[in-house]
């Protein structure tokens, strides 16, 4: 029968007693060193950017606040984006990934000025102050647009527009404390008409139309919509705009094949039931 000395199994009990903690250190030593050398080996040598058109790519890095020499996991990531988005107005999307060992690799996408917001009229601003005071008396003067502003299809701010921008003029509107890259805001009794231009403006670079449109009129309960400067286009505010914009090619078209591309005038699509009605602008054209 085996002996067993006393040491021996004082030795056992030690081990099965401090085995848990051993194996914690262990584990504890191994995160430290990871760790360590992630701070100590993975630095930032190199940003990549692609995708950028308007902006260059050192005007993007500079923006991003990334710096040569950062940690490459200690950057936030959500953190350089709106950096990037606040500076830098016409950045849309964005992706920012590592690529080991050292470089920071941004993919973004532009924002294109599609269209030009008229500045507000004093009739416009004194409705939006008299909307506001009723809201709260003590409400300190509104601030709005004293210019065109440049927006974007998704409706954020661009910038002040050029006289040559290019965009859709649009009116209607009463932008309050317009701030290049931020979203429109507008007086609670317009969000209606807000909410229309986007989704229309949405529909139109989906059909690849908005070169054919010279101007949108947003009004309490319609909006209208000029195309190809010969035809004023009504439509409702909560109108399917995809198929309304479909409805109107086919009346230009059926136009066009009786009466060649001279025809002119408008048409209403805000009719109940699904049919419009086109006016002509001239007494001897017949209407669809």
């Amino acid at each position: 029968m085996p002996r067993y000395s006393h040491r021996s199994r004082t030795r056992r009990r030690s081990r099965g007693r401090f085995g848990p903690l051993f194996k914690l250190l262990c584990v504890l030593a191994v995160v430290v060193a990871l760790t360590a050398g992630a701070t100590v080996f993975f630095r930032v040598e190199r940003v990549s950017v692609s995708g950028n058109q308007r902006y260059t790519q050192e005007e993007i890095i500079a923006a991003s606040g990334i710096q040569l020499g950062d940690n490459l996991y200690s950057l936030n990531k959500v953190r350089i984006g709106r950096n990037i988005r606040t500076t830098l107005p016409y950045i849309g999307e964005l992706t920012i990934n590592r690529a080991l060992p050292s470089t920071i690799v941004i993919k973004v996408t532009e924002w294109e000025a599609v269209a030009q917001l008229a500045a507000p009229s004093p009739e416009q601003v004194a409705a939006a102050q008299e909307e506001l005071n009723a809201q709260d008396p003590d409400a300190e003067p509104i601030k709005t647009a004293g210019e065109p502003w440049l927006i974007s299809v998704g409706g954020k701010l661009l910038e002040p527009a050029p006289a040559d921008s290019g965009a859709i003029p649009v009116s209607g509107l009463t932008p309050i404390a317009p701030q290049a890259g931020s979203l429109l805001q507008v007086p609670e009794g317009e969000r209606t008409q807000m909410n229309a231009l986007t989704s229309l403006l949405r529909a139109l670079e989906e059909a690849e139309m908005k070169a054919d449109v010279t101007a949108i009129r947003l009004e309490s309960t319609q909006l209208v919509l000029r195309y190809l400067d010969r035809f004023d286009v009504k439509m409702r505010l909560n109108a399917d705009f995809q198929y309304d914009l479909r409805l109107m090619l086919t009346i230009r078209q059926q136009l066009d094949e009786k009466h060649g591309e001279t025809s002119a005038g408008s048409i209403d699509l805000t009719r109940d039931g699904d049919y419009a009605v086109y006016s002509p602008a001239k007494p001897d054209e017949a209407p669809v």
